[in-house]
């Protein structure tokens, strides 16, 4: 797609940038034979993005490389492929742009709560989500060993959701920036009231500390009381105990996860309660020590 802009206009000369590059990098050719898509690939992806995104891509192999992991080029390393890295860098961009023009101009908050909605709707959790959502997660191309989920959980919502930054930096080169505009208001601003009402926005640990402090003039401790599975995917279960009851309890890929899960179920605790000043102080807790 066309930027619109002339770069050589601002004085700005990409052949001799280019030319630095190669001269700083030594760079050499890449003789291997470029990938060729079958019609039947071509037609897949193209068959899914009018069905499921609402419109044809003029270059269809730009969904393609959108959705092809570093793993996948790693394991086929006698045709040049291109993974999906330089998308998502775009996408990426794309994406907090839309969101941060989005909040400026439809809420009067100050800077921090802007900066936390907006991690929010952004975060990985979210926008792997939105991947799940659209459908397309049966058509990332990876390696064998990513496809059997060897890895673990995290490194695959990790994968999907860099998927989507790069879907939608897909989108803003193949059909212009209002059609990656939509596309995140679809898929990611549609989830703000939800993402307001359910104060998923507040990090979940200094929020349940503001709340103990308030209620019961205690600070929260956490403590893990398993962990398993292998060291490179292990499995943490934490409780997070208020005085002397647990208020909530979390299990997560890493410390923090669980942690951070643990806090969201004693918040949800807490804001059950009709009036927060009335605390049972475990009487009644079925988690009381």
């Amino acid at each position: 797609m066309n930027e619109g802009l002339n770069p050589a206009e601002f004085g700005i000369s990409i052949e001799r940038i280019k030319k630095q590059i190669n001269v700083l990098g030594d760079a050499k050719d890449d003789n291997r034979p470029k990938e060729v898509f079958s019609e039947e690939t071509l037609k897949e992806y193209q068959d899914f993005a009018k069905e499921h995104l609402g419109f044809e891509f003029r270059d269809i192999t730009l969904f393609i490389t959108a959705l092809t992991h570093r793993s996948y080029v790693n394991e086929h390393r006698k045709v040049n492929i291109e993974h999906n890295e330089r998308l998502e860098f775009l996408g990426d961009a794309i994406l907090e742009l839309v969101t941060s023009d989005f909040i400026f101009r439809h809420f009067n908050e100050h800077e921090g709560i802007m900066t936390a909605w907006r991690s929010a709707l952004v975060r990985t959790e979210s926008i792997a989500a939105a991947s799940e959502e659209i459908g397309y997660v049966h058509l990332i191309r990876l390696s064998k060993g990513e496809q059997s989920g060897k890895n673990g959980e995290r490194s695959h919502q990790s994968i999907v959701a860099d998927c989507f930054e790069a879907v939608t930096g897909a989108i803003y080169v193949d059909q212009g920036y209002e059609a990656a505009k939509r596309h995140i208001y679809k898929y990611i601003l549609s989830k703000t009231e939800k993402m307001v009402e359910e104060e998923s926005w507040r990090d979940p640990k200094s929020y349940l500390q503001e709340l103990t402090q308030k209620t019961e003039m205690v600070i929260p401790v956490y403590r893990t009381v398993s962990e398993e599975g292998p060291d490179h995917n292990r499995f943490y279960t934490v409780v997070v105990q208020v005085g002397k009851t647990v208020r909530g309890e979390g299990s997560g890929h890493s410390k923090q996860e669980a942690q951070t899960l643990a806090a969201k179920e004693a918040i949800r605790y807490y804001k059950s309660l009709k009036n927060l000043d009335q605390i049972d102080n475990g009487r009644l807790s079925p988690k009381s020590l």
